[in-house]
């Protein structure tokens, strides 16, 4: 299973909440999150950063790219490639 990493993001919320003097909920940094967070991940980064002002390393499991949304990203890169190598087929038989 793939993570992703979301501590620098949370950090970067949460001293933001603090620059806007904003004391950090978990509604309050969930609805700033681009990343869905559980709930206890949620929490226990927010009680490390009341206490000692650092988050703890924080992974969330890495959206899965649907299996349609992986055939049009391919069709798309053969698409582009395909459009390349004519130019370059192009720009090669100019030069003959």
């Amino acid at each position: 299973m793939l993570t992703k990493d979301v501590s620098q993001e949370l950090e970067a919320i949460l001293t933001s909440l603090q620059q806007e003097g904003k004391e950090p909920t978990v509604a309050l940094v969930k609805s700033r999150l681009s990343t869905p967070v559980p709930m206890p991940a949620l929490i226990t980064t927010i009680k490390s950063w009341k206490s000692a002002n650092r988050v703890p390393k924080v992974e969330v499991a890495a959206p899965v790219a649907s299996e349609t949304d992986r055939i049009t990203q391919l069709e798309q890169q053969v698409a582009d490639l395909t459009s390349r190598l004519q130019a370059l087929e192009q720009k090669l038989a100019g030069e003959e």
